[in-house]
């Protein structure tokens, strides 16, 4: 207890973080990928469809936006300073466990982001949507979602874009010797700019950065793999020995790479955190499991694909150290010096030991886009979860101080320790992960619904589309509007 006062933030992060959290966050994934009977894998040509269906509408975005929004947050310090972080503190072993809490999260993902869908309304001409709504609309709980909402608010706004905007500021600066202040003041401009314009410029602006940022991130990587292609049996051989304790030098740390694998993992794929909920219900779409399964995959992109390249290009490479959990200070690997800090530095230096004069500005550029797009994702969902408590009421004050709140966020994020960025990050997260998984829990039951139907007109050779009062299903009073409109249409 006392520790915990000599250090609340931290003290709360190994609360938030402690195994319970770890168990619970792999067992509701695990459940989910029964209960949806491998969702994530038996569909995964329907993803791919669902990516370029359906078009944007002058309520909604196109899947296609919805999904480059989503990862837009998705994609960000998480796949560069995450996953390298978590080879750090878990060895190798860690990046198994990311792809695990992927792999399982995936499912988690998609019904959160049916949900989504099933209970969005439409404010002021936007689709709305998120974990609050299905919360007081699916349970009926109008106090969690209000919970729910104010936690959403104080993550998305203070507590998480500082670390997104700490590395832009440490990548940058280590790559091209650029002032903090200056990036800072720059930041704070650029995003004012964006986030000023509303939803659509968002969307706009993360359709084309994403796709691009994501792919020269994977090619440069392959380009490193490519050239040590022969080493790719042994570093598969390294992560799976590490994943399950068989390893010499890392077999010790089996519970370190379990937590710090799953704690990263989610702080990068965001399954099950409810964040991606609130992109994919602006999402203008016939049948809510399309968007939910266009969510489904965004989690394969961002840690299947983004952050295991990240991670082959320090593991090929060797360019990383591992902490030794039980002597402070001292390592169990050591590739790089004391005095290289765990993050953008080991991917810099990973790069530049294949491109020499090209890693740091890479990487750096490429933490720039990357968590770039996910502070203006943050201000999305901030921006939704204040529409879902100012509704009925004039929310133009309110919005004003929340972009002024996040682009404080930024700036300070920019000069403040990574330590201390990286804290307030988990507490963000861990507080909407456990909020969210709790709710998805109860609202299972119209998830599976949902999936059900999907499937049986699939079957029949039909384009779902979505009818809640015939699944027996309450409260979802957009999609019952709509289903009476093109009835009336059809007569």
């Amino acid at each position: 207890m006392e520790a915990f006062f000599e250090n609340p933030i931290g003290g709360l992060v190994n609360l938030l973080w402690s195994t319970p959290m770890i168990v619970f966050c792999l067992g509701v994934g695990l459940l989910f990928t029964i209960l949806t009977k491998f969702v994530q894998v038996r569909l995964f040509g329907d993803m791919i469809k669902q990516l370029f269906s359906g078009k944007a509408s002058s309520a909604g975005v196109s899947s296609f936006q919805a999904l480059s929004i989503s990862l837009s947050g998705r994609v960000g310090t998480g796949n560069i300073a995450g996953t390298a972080t978590a080879i750090a503190m878990g060895g190798p072993g860690a990046v198994f466990w990311m792809w695990m809490i992927a792999f399982i999260g995936a499912s988690s993902a998609f019904v959160e982001s049916t949900l989504a869908q099933v209970y969005k309304s439409k404010q002021e001409g936007e689709y709305r949507g998120g974990p609050a709504y299905y919360i007081e609309k699916g349970i009926g709980w109008r106090w969690y979602g209000i919970i729910f909402a104010f936690a959403a608010l104080l993550a998305m706004s203070l507590l998480m874009p500082g670390l997104q905007a700490n590395a832009i500021g440490s990548g940058l600066n280590n790559a091209f010797g650029i002032n903090k202040q200056i990036i800072a003041i720059s930041l704070v401009v650029i995003i004012g700019l964006i986030i000023f314009g509303g939803v659509k410029r968002i969307a706009s602006v993360a359709q084309f950065v994403v796709p691009f940022m994501a792919v020269a991130y994977v090619l440069v990587s392959l380009f490193i793999i490519i050239l040590n292609i022969t080493e790719l049996p042994a570093v598969f051989g390294l992560i799976f020995r590490s994943a399950f304790a068989v390893d010499s030098a890392f077999g010790g740390i089996i519970g370190a790479a379990i937590a710090w694998g799953v704690k990263r993992g989610i702080f990068s794929n965001e399954a099950g955190q409810g964040t991606g909920p609130h992109a994919a219900a602006a999402a203008e779409v016939s049948h809510p499991a399309k968007q939910g399964l266009v969510q489904a995959f965004s989690v394969y992109i961002d840690t299947i694909l983004v952050c295991s390249a990240t991670a082959f290009m320090i593991l090929f490479t060797g360019s990383y150290n591992v902490v030794d959990p039980e002597n402070e200070g001292q390592f169990l690997r050591n590739n790089l010096g004391d005095a290289v800090e765990a993050g953008p530095a080991y991917t810099q230096a990973a790069v530049e030991s294949v491109i020499p004069g090209f890693g740091a500005g890479f990487v750096g550029i490429a933490l720039l886009f990357f968590a770039f797009t996910t502070i203006m994702a943050y201000y999305y969902i901030a921006e939704t979860n204040v529409a879902y408590l100012m509704r009925g009421r004039s929310n133009k004050i309110p919005m004003f101080i929340l972009k002024v709140v996040l682009l404080l966020a930024t700036y300070f994020g920019v000069v403040r320790t990574t330590q201390v960025a990286w804290d307030l990050g988990d507490v963000g997260l861990g507080i909407m992960v456990w909020l969210n998984l709790i709710a998805l829990l109860l609202l299972a039951k119209p998830a599976l619904a949902v999936l059900k139907d999907y499937d049986e007109q699939r079957k029949q050779g039909l384009d779902p589309t979505f009818n809640p009062e015939k699944l027996g299903i309450k409260n979802a009073d957009f999609w019952t509007e709509e289903y009476k409109k093109d009835d009336e249409r059809a007569s």
